[in-house]
């Protein structure tokens, strides 16, 4: 009886571990985003202070130091990523409901065209060292 009573304490002794301490992490701030639908890509433009969210059909731009909404691209159905070329002025946002890529001003944040792409782009980047936009699905 006493071999199997320490057992037993030995191993709930060896399987007890200690509560994780805080990671360090807290909420700064909440910032309602306007839309339907969920979300999927975030992209962050660190120059201009910007946040881009991908939201359902539209595109939510955020100031990251003022918390406001600065701005939306819409009409991007089954929006997913959002790819930025500071360089040129322009950004890239995949759609995957409507196969297709919308090109946009940076400043502006309007659409300056839209480009076919293959089916349901998802994921999309841009390589500053070709200038070339790479969109595919994942």
């Amino acid at each position: 009886m006493k071999t199997t009573v320490a057992f037993l304490v030995l191993l709930i002794a060896s399987t007890a571990s200690p509560a994780p301490s805080g990671s360090g992490y807290h909420l700064l701030k909440k910032i309602p985003v306007p839309g339907s639908g969920s979300w999927d890509y975030l992209t962050i433009d660190e120059t201009a202070r910007r946040l881009y969210i991908s939201h359902g059909t539209q595109v939510n731009v955020i100031d990251v130091d003022s918390g406001s909404i600065v701005g939306k691209i819409p009409n991007t159905l089954g929006v997913h990523g959002i790819a930025l070329a500071p360089e040129l002025g322009r950004g890239f946002i995949s759609n995957g409901q409507s196969s297709t890529v919308t090109v946009f001003d940076l400043k502006t944040l309007k659409a300056v065209g839209e480009v076919k792409s293959g089916k349901k782009p998802d994921a999309i980047t841009y390589d500053p060292a070709t200038s070339q936009v790479f969109a595919w699905r994942q």
